[in-house]
C-alpha cells in the first residue's frame, strides 16, 4: 500500500468520490471482505460486493489473498494507497494554468501551482511506477508565526533572493533533466491550527 496515490482518470475519480465507495476505501486501509465491510457499514454483502468491484476496477483496491469458507471463495481486499489525491488533469477544460497572470502575492495563483505540482508528480508517478522506478524529489515544510505584516514581507522577499541565488548557482542549460522549484507561503487555516497552549 502506498501512503499516497494520485487519481488522474476522470472515472475513477467519479468511482472514488461517492460516499459508499469512499467509506469503503478509508475501511480498506486494514485488508477486509465483503462480509466484514458489510457488517462494519450496515449494508448487504451483494451490495457491498458490487461497490468493491467498481473500485477494484479502477486499481483503488487490490486483492490481498482468497479465503476458502464452506463453499465459497472470500476475497479479502485493501486499498491501494492510504490516502487519494485527485489530479487537476480529471477535468482537463477546467484544470488551473499557473501561466496565466502568474502573481507571487495571489491565493489563487499559489493553487494554481499547487494543482501543477500534483499534476506532474503524479505523472511522474505513474511513469516510474510502470518501470518499477523511484521517482527523486526533495520537499520542505515547515511553520512560522510573524509578528507583523511587514515581518512576513521581509521574509518572503529574503527566501526570494535566497532561492533566486542559489538556482542561479547550480542551474546549468547544459545539464540533463529540468527540475522545478516550487515554495509557498500561506496561512494555516483556523480550524487546522494548533492552539498555543497544546503547543511544548
Amino acid at each position: 500500500m502506498h501512503d499516497v496515490a494520485v487519481i488522474d482518470d476522470p472515472a475513477a475519480a467519479e468511482v472514488a468520490l461517492d460516499p459508499v465507495r469512499a467509506r469503503l476505501l478509508a475501511e480498506l486501509s486494514e485488508p477486509g471482505s465483503a462480509t466484514t465491510l458489510a457488517a462494519k457499514m450496515g449494508l448487504t454483502r451483494q451490495k457491498v460486493n458490487y461497490h468493491l468491484r467498481a473500485l477494484e476496477q479502477h486499481g483503488l483496491v487490490e486483492l490481498v489473498e482468497e479465503r476458502r469458507r464452506g463453499n465459497m471463495t472470500e476475497r479479502v481486499l485493501r486499498a491501494t494507497a492510504a490516502g487519494y489525491v485527485i489530479a487537476p488533469t480529471t477535468l482537463p477544460a477546467l484544470a488551473p494554468d499557473p501561466s496565466r497572470e502568474p502573481d507571487r502575492l495571489s491565493a489563487r495563483w499559489l493553487l494554481a501551482v499547487a494543482a501543477r505540482v500534483v499534476r506532474e508528480v503524479g505523472a511522474l508517478l505513474s511513469g516510474a511506477a510502470a518501470e518499477g522506478k523511484r521517482v527523486a524529489t526533495f520537499t520542505v515544510d515547515g511553520e512560522v508565526r510573524f509578528a507583523s505584516a511587514a515581518d512576513r514581507a521581509a521574509f518572503a522577499g529574503e527566501l526570494a533572493e535566497a532561492v533566486t541565488a542559489l538556482v542561479a548557482r547550480y542551474h546549468d542549460d547544459s545539464a540533463g533533466r529540468l527540475h522545478r522549484v516550487v515554495l509557498a507561503v500561506h496561512p494555516v487555516p483556523p480550524a487546522q491550527e494548533e492552539p498555543p497552549d497544546a503547543r511544548p
